[in-house]
């Protein structure tokens, strides 16, 4: 069971793909948010992954909804992806909106900078 303080996600793929779930997650752990100095894994953003037919589909939010580095931060989630499994990926936009509970560890970012 998961902690009712926090969102974190569970990716389709961990039940048919563990093992490329891994390499995803350390793969996205290399694309950071440029405003908050942060990866995608910490900040709770790749709310799933979903592997079928030799492809790869990542859904992910970001922090804000117009994020003016949202083009660069999908496309480089889905090169590093197809960097890490040789297989096509594809990033689309997921609908939920982003809050501190997301985050692997609410606790390591000071939120009293912003």
């Amino acid at each position: 069971m998961t902690d009712p303080e926090k969102n974190l996600p569970h990716w389709d793929a961990q039940d048919n793909h563990s093992d490329l779930c891994e390499e995803i997650r350390q793969a996205l752990r290399d694309v950071r948010d440029p405003e908050l100095g942060m990866d995608l894994i910490q900040l709770g953003l790749v709310r799933n992954v979903i592997v079928t037919d030799q492809k790869i589909t990542i859904e992910m939010i970001l922090t804000t909804p117009y994020c003016p580095y949202a083009p660069m931060i999908m496309e480089s989630a889905r090169k590093k992806a197809e960097e890490a499994t040789s297989l096509s990926t594809e990033v689309i936009y997921g609908k939920e909106v982003w809050d501190q509970s997301m985050m692997e560890d609410s606790t390591s970012f000071n939120w009293g900078l912003f």
